[in-house]
Formats: structure tokens, sequence, C-alpha cells
């Protein structure tokens, strides 16, 4: 039987390599654990979360994100969803307010340069994802 750890990383496509490496270091503080190079040029790099988790993103012309596509959102889990959301905001980007989802978490959503939608978590003491129990959904 396999054993999964954890999430090893996410892969998205981006349009413009370096505007999506600042956004992600800018706006979120992800560091660059390492880039991808081809023919001397860098053509995609992996994005530090903390542990083990990375962010996997490649050059890609002419990606586009729908509301279509296969994965959602990808979502990413903060100490203090106040303190995000304000850092956000102060770099011009959109940023949701702040909600006590269905599982007793605190959420708020950004897109970044690619359309990709984030998801920004707080935990708190009775999520879901610790205590278990059904939710009904509010959405």
């Amino acid at each position: 039987m396999i054993k999964v750890k954890q999430l090893a990383h996410v892969c998205i496509f981006a349009n413009d390599l370096e505007a999506t490496r600042s956004f992600y270091r800018d706006v979120l503080g992800l560091g660059t654990q390492f880039n991808f190079l081809r023919d001397g040029k860098i053509f995609g790099f992996y994005l530090d979360c903390g542990g083990r988790s990375h962010v996997e993103v490649f050059q890609k012309d002419g990606a586009s994100y729908s509301d279509l596509n296969q994965i959602n959102h990808f979502c990413l889990e903060v100490e203090s969803i106040d303190a995000a959301i304000a850092h956000i905001g102060s770099k011009g980007v959109d940023v949701t307010a702040k909600k006590l989802a269905c599982d007793d978490t605190y959420q708020a959503w950004i897109r970044d340069p690619n359309g990709v939608k984030i998801e920004l978590f707080e935990y708190t003491e009775k999520s879901a994802q610790f205590v278990g129990g059904d939710r009904i959904a509010d959405w």
C-alpha cells in the first residue's frame, strides 16, 4: 500500500515567467528554490512554499486560465489572514475580504498574473481539517 506524505507541488503555466516570479516573490513571499534551464535559458522554476511543498512554474506562451480547467485553484496556508490581506492589498493586488468558511477556516482569494486562483487559509481550533465532521457547504 502507498502512503502519501504530503502534496509535493502544484504546476502552473505562465505567459510571462519573470512577472509571475515577481508576483509570487513580492506579493506572497515565496522564494525561488531553483530554476529549470534549457540551452542556457530559464524556462521554469520551483517556488518554496515551506516544508517540502512547492509551486512549479513553466513558461507557456498563450497559456490562459479558465474555470473549466481540471484544477480549479491551489491553497496556501498563512500565519495571519489579516496580515496577508493587508500585505497583498498594499501591493495593488485585488484580494477578497476575509471569510470564515463552512469548514471553520478563514479564507481569502486572489489571482496570479496568469489568472490562476489562489486561496489563502488560516486554520482555527475548530477547522474541520483537524476536528473532522461533515460541514454543510455555504456556496
